[in-house]
């Protein structure tokens, strides 16, 4: 059994900065700009933690969005993400500095990373995060995420372990704005690796294939759900989108009935986004979908069920069928548009 630490010697918020060929994941930064608030409220400086190879520009721009100083590690065998080594590095600087918060994304090198780093580091880690916070009053890192399906929100807290430690899904927190004023320190780490040390070896790293869009950047959405029906009703939401200058969204069922590639699902087991306008079109509103919405600026919900539970979200609702309310709507933006 682990002897119990003193946490009062545990001090800042830290963020695991996820970055391919030295471009920070979006995640990175939404981390950054929660973890600046945490900071705030803690009055601890926020760290960011950046792993890969010649990344001296990407730490500058971290500080501009919100670090307070940056832990670099640089070296050509952190290019790409190796768990043994990231963890390594990663474990050995926490039991080091001994931060109090540490957030990875919920990414799948986070999804790697995080279960192994609380592993080592014998702290607790909430997975899937919507909403962090500090209880000042004891000084305590709070999480919560949902449970049992979504049918509930947990609140959960670590207050004898050090570091306190949570994954947040990418989308979920808002992108901080971006401040080439703002200052920081860099703190550069001397590494001593060795490649033929290293159990794993990689050979090659290839990018996955896609339709080539992010859905998460979208401003504008048209979601479609089982309430479209069917692959004709499908193509007019297409349509709509286009004529909406937005992107297809999808819950899980349009995504296993073929219409669209799992990159535009949107949910618990998808995406989260938080466009301008989000148009829901057959959705029911159940929370495994809505769980990766809810924060959109404007939900436009339409669906022939008046007490579908989605327009209890929705800031506007349409009741009626999909398949005549959509052309109604494309009808109507065309004639603006002569």
């Amino acid at each position: 059994m682990a002897s119990k630490i003193d946490i009062s010697e545990y001090r800042g918020v830290w963020v695991f900065v996820e970055q391919t060929e030295g471009a920070p994941a979006r995640v990175s930064l939404e981390l950054l700009g929660k973890g600046r608030e945490l900071a705030e409220k803690l009055g601890v400086v926020l760290t960011a933690f950046l792993l890969g190879e010649s990344v001296e520009d990407t730490a500058k721009e971290l500080i501009f969005f919100g670090a307070d100083e940056v832990i670099v590690a640089d070296h050509p065998l952190l290019k790409d993400y190796r768990t043994e080594l990231y963890t390594d590095i990663i474990s050995e600087q926490v039991m080091a500095r001994k931060p109090e918060v540490l957030i990875v994304g919920a990414s799948p090198i986070g999804r790697d990373l995080a279960p192994r780093l609380s592993f080592r580091l014998n702290a607790g880690c909430t997975a899937d995060c919507t909403g962090l916070d500090i209880d000042e009053e004891n000084r305590l890192f709070v999480s919560t995420r949902p449970a049992f399906g979504g049918n509930v929100m947990a609140t959960i807290i670590c207050p004898e372990h050090r570091p306190q430690m949570s994954t947040v899904r990418p989308g979920v927190m808002a992108l901080p704005e971006k401040d080439d004023k703002r200052e920081g320190q860099i703190i550069d780490l001397e590494l001593q690796l060795d490649e033929d040390a290293c159990k794993v070896k990689i050979l090659e790293s290839v990018k996955g294939a896609s339709e080539g869009v992010n859905i998460q950047d979208a401003e504008r959405i048209v979601a479609v759900g089982m309430g479209a029906g069917d692959k004709e009703t499908f193509d007019m939401i297409k349509e709509l989108a286009e004529l909406l200058d937005g992107e297809v969204g999808a819950t899980r069922f349009a995504v296993e009935a073929g219409w669209v590639s799992h990159d535009r699902q949107i949910g618990q087991t998808g995406k989260t986004v938080r466009p301008e306008l989000y148009v829901g079109c057959g959705i029911s509103g159940a929370v495994q979908h809505t769980a990766g919405m809810s924060a959109s600026k404007t939900i436009i919900a339409i669906n022939k069920d008046p007490n579908a539970e989605v327009f209890k979200i929705a800031d506007y609702g349409i009741v009626g069928d999909v398949r005549k309310v959509v052309p109604a709507i494309i009808s109507e933006l065309k004639n603006q548009m002569t």
